[in-house]
């Protein structure tokens, strides 16, 4: 892995032992107010969505704790996934290694619920095995992390110091046929990427206003083309009677050059 660029002021927000727990409550809990496991189902809409050429290579990036990850392992020979948070990255790790891992959810106060994930119950050990998980910089990529038939960067965009940076490098590092999969409810805050680096969300030296989709086209043009595009709503649980709830936008944007 090449040298990564400074500490972002938002990075270290994922390493609290307590996000750790919400996020595996995230991608491996049970539907919360009837929403459908948000990994799960973006996977599964892509695959039912895009038609793929081949099968062999996938990179996860923002993989978080590796459902998604899992979730494409069902469908490639091999999947890269990658997060800049450690901690997540270990969880992920210690999961796929042992089989379960066990957290707590917050109920109220300083009560919480114990819970329990077996992987076995999600897929069996050999398809779990074609994930290789590891932390990295998603704007700073190493150079053998290329020939991807398809990347799926999962509620990532927005949360990048450089976003530009990372569709410029990412757009060589996908197979012409191949497929670029881009999760996001488009929060962008200066806490994590400078305004002048936001992709949508602002007014124009014109006076107008761009949108992140129209933001993302004009980045991938012209090597990309846009095959599908769908609201995917989610729902992170911070207590027994908080939940965030939000909607991302699911783009699926085809290398044509």
């Amino acid at each position: 892995m090449k040298e990564t660029a400074p500490e972002t002021p938002g990075s270290a927000l994922y390493e609290t032992s307590g996000l750790v727990s919400q996020y595996l409550g995230f991608h491996y809990g049970p539907p919360v107010l009837g929403i459908p496991n948000f990994p799960a189902a973006c996977i599964d809409f892509l695959m039912n969505s895009v038609k793929l050429e081949h099968r062999n290579r996938c990179l996860d990036i923002g993989c978080a704790v590796g459902r998604s990850s899992f979730e494409l392992a069902k469908h490639f020979q091999h999947v890269d996934a990658l997060d800049y948070s450690s901690g997540f990255i270990e969880a992920a790790k210690r999961l796929q290694q042992s089989g379960i891992i066990q957290y707590g959810i917050p109920t109220e106060g300083r009560l919480s619920n114990d819970c329990q994930i077996s992987l076995e119950s999600l897929l069996d050990s050999d398809i779990a095995n074609r994930v290789t998980f590891q932390t990295g910089d998603a704007c700073n990529l190493a150079d053998e992390m290329h020939n991807y038939d398809l990347v799926f960067a999962g509620n990532l965009i927005d949360r990048l110091y450089q976003p530009q940076l990372f569709l410029n490098s990412i757009t060589q590092r996908i197979r012409i046929g191949g497929w670029l999969v881009i999760t996001s409810p488009y929060t962008w805050l200066e806490d994590y990427t400078p305004p002048s680096y936001w992709l949508g969300g602002y007014v124009d030296n014109s006076g107008i206003p761009i949108d992140t989709f129209t933001g993302l086209s004009r980045a991938l043009h012209p090597h990309f083309t846009l095959g599908s595009r769908e609201n995917i709503p989610f729902v992170i649980r911070e207590t027994g009677r908080k939940h965030q709830h939000t909607i991302a936008e699911l783009t699926a944007w085809r290398r044509v050059e």
